[in-house]
């Protein structure tokens, strides 16, 4: 089964407030505005693109050790995925598959990093319990998201929303603020070119792992 026929079982079973979700269809429609919304804002086209250099970044691990990008490019092309946080269901079946195509990836000689605002500890909860064999960054503020030009602010509405369901995105972040990243995926070549590039403002869509490998196996035959 593919990532997205999971993620679309899901969300059918999560939007028809099957238990345990049990969620009123009043919140959802809230989400669908949501995400309209952010797709017709036109934000997604102002991401960065494949063609495009990727913006370096030394951001921390779980365990506080900074990891640059810069260093793990000299090694071979570097997959990024933006996640959320540990609170998204749809962001979690994601590392899931992109930990399950990590053997593909390592023999193209990539490595893959995960770039979240979450704090550490919310990390390496992520980790434990999606069974992760590669890190999940922090990005305080979003400040790198934004570099990618992923970073939004939510509407006051979906705020309200989000406290509503236990979602407290100050707390999850440690950052008074209520921005996200959009879910993207980018494949960095040595000299860092964007060769790949997956943004969407629909939360509940994901490309395969798959679809990165040709550009990921391309990549690694260039030489910075």
């Amino acid at each position: 089964m593919s990532l997205q026929d999971k993620l679309d079982a899901f969300k059918t079973d999560f939007e028809a407030g099957k238990p345990p979700y049990n969620v009123p269809y009043s919140v959802i429609e809230i989400m669908h505005r949501a995400t309209a919304e952010l797709i017709a804002s036109g934000a997604a086209q102002k991401a960065l693109k494949a063609g495009d250099k990727a913006p370096a970044f030394t951001l921390n691990d779980p365990d506080g050790k900074p990891v640059s990008s810069s260093d793990l490019l000299r090694h071979g092309p570097l997959v990024v995925t933006f996640y959320r946080g540990v609170w998204c269901p749809y962001c979690n079946m994601e590392l899931q598959a992109l930990q399950a195509a990590l053997p593909d990836i390592h023999e193209a000689g990539a490595r893959v990093v995960a770039i979240s605002p979450q704090v550490a500890s919310n990390s390496r909860k992520s980790v434990r319990q999606n069974e992760l064999e590669f890190p999940i960054l922090s990005d305080t503020h979003n400040d790198v998201a934004a570099a990618f030009g992923l970073r939004f602010e939510l509407q006051d509405y979906l705020v309200e929303l989000y406290k509503s369901l236990k979602n407290d995105l100050p707390a999850f972040n440690g950052d008074r603020s209520w921005t996200l990243p959009m879910p993207a995926r980018y494949v960095i070549a040595s000299d860092g070119t964007i060769v790949y590039a997956e943004v969407n403002p629909d939360y509940t869509q994901r490309p395969d792992p798959a679809e990165l490998l040709p550009a990921l196996r391309q990549a690694s035959t260039t030489k910075a």
